[in-house]
């Protein structure tokens, strides 16, 4: 989503690196630039003006001016006020206290309210909580069904709610069912309209009234800009919201919203949408968002992704494998989806330290999403024998995997040099001193002492 304003941002700090001494004037010239990039990525003006002011008064300090490095006081001032106005720190849901913790997702139609419903309710399940799902949107064709089926698909509970019933009713009865039931959580899917008018905010005042929620989240699609500050502002002054969630967040929008909506609302953004499964829902943190719109990557985000994609036990058999070179192609095949789990290959390069600048050098095309998809299709058409050994796999055999596959020999040939290629170069490294040997050993050798050394 930030593509564009990091790669701006990023070509501004390259020109205060290209300064031999930074001044008051040349710091500037270069916060002129960060305002227009701002501007262009439809960050509200009064949010940019306050901005520029703040990294102004700190960056044309005597500190900044007299330090050895005063690019880089300038990056982490910028670093700084990004995180701050993007919300300081993460914001967790607040669900303790009266049980059931009632969640009402509130927002315009079409904001994505009833898809991020389903994701919550996944969310929660896996920190151990009881969700409780209560379709109250009654005027939107099929929104009952959706929800329905998304809770099927979860299993999850999803309360028995009908097109001809009274919203209100609906959301009373779901809290009696839940705490009948011991549901610890409600999740609340409210109506939205094409825009803001005084039925629908009356409605989900009586809603409030009647459930007394724990969170009221204004669900916001990331992709409509300003528009969803607007929005955001009025339901936060008749709803007083907790917080906001962003849709949509791996799209190609220029990401204003995002960069506006806490300063505006005073809300913070808590949870955002990247992606269309069920698990693509992640806790906002705004010091890991500054640092990539920074190309200064997000590690952790990064860790915890493959923490959460990586099966242990499986991580320790594929380690006596690669130890004993049993690495086989069906082993290839599981690592492609353990991948594919951790999100799309430009998310997770986007949080790689400096590979937008890597991007920039080399003027790399965005990763083929479709080429992992291929690559498993090919291995799936193989037979067992052929995934376990691969030096049987003749021409004929590479035609008929082609065909299974519905691509050409040559993809076939490409996959199975990527795959004897990796072998090669774990052998070299297993080779090695404190190459991959090591690391699978679980021990460094140890180092001779120079003669005359004391302990």
């Amino acid at each position: 989503m930030f593509e564009s304003l990091s790669d701006r941002l990023n070509s501004v700090f390259k020109k205060l690196r290209g300064h031999g001494k930074l001044t008051g004037e040349n710091i500037q010239e270069a916060l002129r630039e960060v305002r227009l990039a701002l501007l262009e990525a439809d960050v509200n003006f009064k949010v940019v003006k306050d901005f520029i002011a703040s990294v102004s008064e700190k960056a044309v300090g005597q500190e900044v001016l007299g330090s050895l490095a005063p690019d880089q006081q300038v990056i982490k001032i910028v670093n700084d006020e990004l995180t701050e106005l993007l919300g300081g720190e993460t914001s967790s849901l607040q669900l303790g206290g009266r049980q059931p913790a009632v969640i009402m997702m509130v927002g315009l139609q079409g904001s994505g309210k009833t898809t991020t419903s389903g994701k919550l309710a996944k969310m929660l399940l896996e920190k151990g909580r009881r969700p409780y799902l209560v379709p109250a949107d009654v005027y939107r064709p099929a929104a009952i069904q959706q929800l329905t089926v998304l809770g099927d698909k979860l299993a999850v509970a999803v309360h028995p709610s009908q097109q001809d019933q009274d919203p209100v009713a609906i959301c009373r009865n779901a809290l009696t069912v839940a705490e009948k039931n011991g549901y610890d959580t409600l999740i609340v899917d409210t109506a939205g309209r094409l825009h803001v008018d005084e039925t629908l905010m009356g409605e989900l005042a009586r809603i409030k009234t009647a459930v007394q929620p724990a969170e009221i989240l204004f669900v916001a699609d990331a992709m409509t800009g300003q528009d969803a500050v607007t929005v955001a502002d009025k339901f936060n002054q008749d709803l007083a919201i907790t917080g906001v969630v962003l849709t949509k967040m791996d799209g190609d929008a220029r990401g204003g919203a995002a960069l506006s909506i806490k300063k505006i609302t005073r809300c913070p953004i808590k949870l955002v949408g990247v992606g269309e499964g069920l698990d693509a829902l992640e806790t906002f943190h705004p010091d890991r968002m500054a640092s990539r719109i920074l190309g200064m990557g997000d590690v952790l985000t990064l860790i915890e992704k493959a923490e959460a994609a990586v099966d242990k036990e499986q991580a320790q058999k594929l380690a006596q494998k690669l130890r004993k070179e049993g690495f086989t192609l069906e082993d290839f095949r599981d690592q492609i989806q353990q991948i594919k789990k951790m999100g799309t290959l430009e998310q997770i390069m986007g949080m790689i330290p400096g590979m937008n600048r890597i991007k920039q050098l080399q003027n790399m095309p965005k990763p083929d999403e479709r080429e992992l998809v291929r690559v498993e299709a090919i291995i799936n058409s193989m037979t067992l024998k052929e995934r376990r050994n691969h030096a049987i796999i003749n021409a004929g055999r590479r035609q008929r995997i082609a065909g299974g596959s519905g691509t050409s020999v040559q993809d076939v040939n490409k996959v199975i040099k990527s795959y004897t290629d990796m072998l090669k170069m774990m052998k070299k490294l297993k080779g090695k001193s404190g190459g991959l040997g090591g690391i699978l050993a679980g021990g460094k050798k140890k180092r001779k002492r120079p003669k005359g050394m004391v302990r």
